[in-house]
């Protein structure tokens, strides 16, 4: 319903009524968190969000330069990352238009038209052309803070997607770094496997002497090939793995498979020690955690905005121009027009609406503050998994680096006993292939305890001390 232009009075008694934005003010809401990781007992401090302070290069602890440089590559050219950087900028560009709206509007029209109305007793009137210059300007007064609370919104809801890009970016590189620390394991894998092929070379040849000696039987023989075959067929197959782990470094990097080629290196990657940060830093750097607060600022200021629907709006216009059958003679001061005043308008009926539209901000909100809550207690639940794996696999590597040093002694004692013919080959096999399993054990666990650290800087938001 649109009521009659009303005094300065009235409105300025509005105005005392209105005077601040409806709704409630954000509070972030209550987690229940833990006063030291269990794995590691710290402090506890009261939290504030800052994620987006720094920018950390924690994959520089691994101290590898090609790892640096494709880390960089990723962090311009990944398509993900692009993806969520044009998310924010259009969330900045929403921003812009909802602070447009706390300003007046100007607008400008000329016209021309040309029409015919009808005469008295039947008379035809005469054709009338009128030419129209006018300027326009209205401005909506944020009373009751719908568009402050459309502000408040868009601007948390812009905070949430640099949150979101951050996390992008973040994860990114962290699926970047534990690609490229698996190729280099693999890289170890090959070379720990053309080292014993070269010890099997040499078995296969001896045990081939000596059967054409008459000292060894011909099912030594097949034995050694049989090991020798099956090595060599381990050592194909890696390169399976090692083609598909160069292909996804590729993607996150930006380019196409073919127009990547890492050189395989020896070097095999140092496990880093990652300080434990508090664990209140883990609310303050995680940036899925703060997109998910910003998230429930945007879903709180959201109520405001469904509860100022309930009242009026009220709306200053204003216009003014120049208006003649003739363009030449427009600017002239008899032909000019002008009106100015307020608009109040208000939704008496509409069944329904405006309630549900509350109901459906308050459930936003609700929805927001678990999915934060959640999103809280998965980041513990990360930090926990990968300190318990750190923790568990160091115990694990002394325990495989004692069966490793086992194995190798187990089979030199036994290739020295088939060359003095007090054993067969098949335990000179035996003891190979357990040497080789052990040697492959370990790799195995330098390479999860590689993977776990990654995990553990991603589950911190990030952050490293190199």
């Amino acid at each position: 319903m649109l009521l009659r232009p009303f005094g300065l009075t009235a409105i300025a008694s509005i105005f005392l009524l209105g005077g601040c934005a409806l709704g409630p003010d954000f509070i972030r809401p209550k987690v229940e968190t833990p006063s030291a990781f269990r794995e590691a007992p710290k402090h506890w401090k009261v939290a504030e969000p800052r994620d987006l302070e720094t920018q950390s290069t924690w994959w520089e602890i691994f101290g590898d330069p090609q790892l640096d440089k494709l880390v960089q590559q990723a962090t311009d050219a990944n398509q993900t990352i692009l993806a969520a950087d044009a998310n924010y900028r259009q969330a900045l560009a929403v921003i812009g238009s909802s602070r447009a709206a706390l300003f007046p509007n100007l607008g400008s029209s000329v016209s021309n038209s040309r029409g015919q109305s009808a005469g008295t007793n039947g008379a035809i009137a005469n054709t009338r052309t009128t030419d129209r210059v006018a300027l326009s300007s209205a401005w909506e007064l944020d009373i009751w803070g719908r568009l402050r609370r459309t502000l408040e919104s868009s601007t948390s809801t812009a905070e949430a997607t640099a949150g979101d890009l951050a996390a992008a970016r973040l994860s990114v590189q962290s699926t970047l770094v534990q690609s490229y620390l698996q190729l280099r394991i693999n890289d170890a894998q090959q070379s720990l496997l053309e080292r014993t092929l070269t010890i099997y070379h040499r078995s296969h040849e001896i045990t081939r002497n000596r059967y054409q000696a008459g000292v060894a039987s011909q099912a030594d023989v097949a034995q050694a090939e049989t090991q020798l075959l099956s090595t060599e067929a381990q050592l194909v197959d890696l390169g399976i793995q090692r083609a598909q782990l160069e292909h996804a470094i590729a993607a996150l990097t930006g380019k196409l498979p073919s127009d990547l080629l890492l050189e395989r290196s020896d070097r095999v990657p140092n496990l880093p020690e990652v300080p434990l940060v508090l664990p209140s830093a883990l609310l303050e750097r995680r940036p899925d955690i703060a997109a998910a607060e910003r998230r429930v600022a945007a879903a709180n200021a959201q109520i405001g905005v469904a509860q100022a629907a309930f009242f009026p709006n009220l709306t200053l216009s204003a216009s003014g121009g120049y208006q003649n059958s003739s363009f030449a003679d427009i600017l002239s001061a008899p032909y000019r027009f002008w009106s100015v005043g307020p608009a109040l308008a208000l939704t008496l009926f509409d069944a329904g609406a405006r309630s549900s539209a509350k109901e459906q901000a308050m459930a936003g909100y609700d929805r927001s503050v678990a999915t934060y809550r959640q999103t809280v207690l998965t980041a513990f639940q990360e930090v926990e998994d990968n300190l318990a794996a750190l923790r568990i696999l160091s115990t694990e590597k002394e325990i495989q680096k004692n069966a490793t040093r086992a194995a190798n002694e187990f089979q030199t004692l036994t290739n020295n006993q088939y060359l003095a013919g007090t054993v067969s080959f098949l335990n000179v096999a035996t003891a190979q292939a357990a040497a080789l399993s052990a040697e492959r054990s370990s790799l195995d666990i330098l390479n999860r305890q590689l993977i776990a650290t990654v995990g553990l800087v991603k589950a911190l938001g990030g952050e490293s001390s190199k």
